[in-house]
């Protein structure tokens, strides 16, 4: 796991490094806005996404600079996502990434204004001939962004998680909430990879079914968290689910049997992979590092 944990780290100071470069800086009038989109964007966070779209690119032997400009890309929406979801008109929380949430610092108004740049700088990273020559690659690369990103992906499972404040949802209405809200993004994530590569249709069949069943994994381990975890190590707000009166996995199915559940998802996650040889075997350790986290 110490292989593990250093390879995250170093997809980490990759898509960093990344970032610092791509994201504005400016000393006009629009200053504000720039700093708050850094300081939503580098600094803090576990940077899976960006491992994944690391890895699923070195699967097909892609280039480390066009990897990276997907995975900063990625986390661009990941954190527009997060500065939109902690709005008061959203789930309301003061706290992210062990400081104070965007709109905390900088304002509600100014907190909107940086999800809708990020999610229109990761579309100008992915278009950008830097990212790739072949511009079919681009193109396909920006049209699964949105679909996995927009009403039909991530914006879609937000509109159903806030439906379902103070209702019983059934497993399958908790599932489908899950695969668009947070599943989505993570699948983008491991297809990416692929799509960079030109990889057969196989091929990415199998990393979508991985980071399907790896994304479920993933997060039933988050409902546990905002259970059992402590918001220091979180870095967020515990308990919120709970509070808010949402179902989800753990409340439905209990906290051990949930458990046992991640356990299931994140075995088969790793059976998807074996079409490919060791080059996948970090994307293995990922799926188990999905369910033992603790943050």
């Amino acid at each position: 796991m110490s292989h593990f944990s250093g390879a995250m780290a170093q997809s980490a100071r990759i898509v960093e490094e990344a970032l610092e470069i791509l994201l504005p800086k400016s000393q006009n009038s629009e200053t504000r806005l720039f700093e708050a989109m850094r300081y939503a964007t580098l600094g803090g966070g576990k940077r899976l996404r960006s491992f994944l779209v690391l890895n699923s690119a070195g699967i097909f032997d892609v280039g480390e600079t066009c990897a990276a400009r997907v995975a900063a890309a990625v986390e661009c929406v990941h954190s527009y996502s997060l500065a939109h979801d902690d709005l008061p008109c959203m789930d309301d929380d003061d706290l992210r990434r062990g400081k104070p949430s965007t709109h905390r610092q900088f304002g509600e108004a100014t907190a909107v204004l940086v999800g809708d740049a990020l999610l229109s700088v990761a579309f100008e990273i992915l278009s950008d001939a830097a990212t790739h020559e072949d511009p079919n690659v681009r193109c396909e690369l920006v049209r699964a962004l949105a679909l996995a990103s927009g009403p039909h992906g991530m914006v879609g499972g937000q509109m159903l998680d806030l439906e379902s404040e103070n209702k019983t949802l059934p497993v399958g209405a908790v599932t489908r909430l899950q695969q668009l809200k947070t599943g989505a993004l993570i699948a983008y994530a491991c297809e990416a990879g692929a799509i960079l590569g030109k990889a057969s249709a196989p091929h990415r069949q199998a990393l979508h079914a991985y980071a399907h069943d790896f994304g479920l994994a993933f997060q039933i381990t988050d409902d546990l968290l905002d259970i059992e975890g402590n918001p220091e190590t979180l870095g967020k707000s515990a308990g919120k689910d709970q509070a808010a009166g949402k179902s989800t996995m753990v409340s439905l199915l209990g906290v051990e049997r949930a458990r046992v559940q991640a356990k299931i998802l994140a075995d088969q996650a790793v059976k998807h992979l074996d079409l490919f040889d060791e080059k996948a075997d970090l994307l293995r350790a990922a799926a188990l590092f999905a369910i033992d986290r603790r943050a």
